[in-house]
């Protein structure tokens, strides 16, 4: 682990991530040393920082840090977080201008390669995330809504869990993105009220949007729109996408997407 460049596993008490949270953060997939869609999660870290107000980052240094640490691995991941730095005891960020910059990297979830064969099982979540335009779409440091996700998760035999919000729409899973199919017709969740806009999902967006060949529409629906589609896949920056076979009492054996995605990512 580095902290602004020092190689320490050692954070200062008084940085604001330990004390409120405040900062961003990107989790990305090396592979051969490199780090894959490097500039789509330096942009993800950007659009946080600049939503949190977070002034003078070192965006080159960043990336040269970064680069740094994937040519130490072959496939492994990569953990960048951003935070205010340190500050006052209160709330205010006055005098907060040295944003603090953490690197790390582990090993790659060795079962990733499995389910990418077989297909994962989703549980709908007791647990719903809140609505708050502000902060939606960005990968803040406040994940408290996703640890209580994971730990429900974890009692189940589900290897995800399909999340809503308040308001009962579908937003996501604990730690990917959710699309489905319905004939020619793709679909993936609203979320300009909660959840987080991942770095893959915006990539398939795009890849599906440039092939002219298969419609993707933003929208919000509750789970039970699910229940006859066609197919059903999630995603994130480590899967990188993969197609889920059951959700509750629903079955997808259908993989036209999955099997266009493998051919263009």
């Amino acid at each position: 682990m580095w902290i602004n460049g020092v190689s320490t596993h050692l954070l200062p008490a008084g940085d604001r991530s330990a004390q409120f949270g405040d900062g961003s953060f990107t989790t990305a997939h090396i592979s051969q040393g490199k780090v894959k869609l490097l500039s789509a999660h330096l942009d993800r870290l950007k659009v946080a920082t600049e939503r949190l107000m977070i002034m003078g980052v070192d965006w080159s240094l960043l990336e040269a840090e970064m680069l740094h640490a994937a040519s130490l691995c072959d496939e492994a991941v990569l953990k960048v977080v951003v935070t205010r730095g340190a500050g006052g005891r209160g709330y205010s960020p006055q005098g907060c201008d040295s944003p603090t910059r953490i690197i790390s990297t582990s090993a790659y979830p060795a079962h990733y390669h499995a389910w990418r064969e077989q297909g994962v099982k989703l549980a709908l979540s007791p647990v719903a995330l809140s609505q708050n335009p502000l902060l939606a779409g960005i990968k803040h440091l406040n994940r408290l809504e996703q640890v209580m996700v994971r730990l429900h998760l974890d009692q189940t035999d589900a290897q995800e869990a399909l999340v809503v919000d308040t308001a009962g729409m579908l937003v996501e899973c604990c730690a990917a993105n959710l699309f489905w199919r319905k004939g020619e017709s793709v679909f993936t969740p609203d979320l300009s009220l909660s959840g987080v806009s991942g770095v893959m999902r915006n990539h398939i967006i795009a890849l599906l949007e440039q092939s002219g060949r298969i419609s993707v529409s933003v929208v919000a629906e509750p789970p039970q729109t699910l229940s006859d589609a066609d197919e059903v896949i999630i995603c994130n920056a480590l899967m990188p996408f993969m197609p889920v076979r059951q959700i509750e009492d629903w079955h997808f054996t259908s993989s036209t997407l999955n099997d266009f995605l493998h051919q263009v990512c």
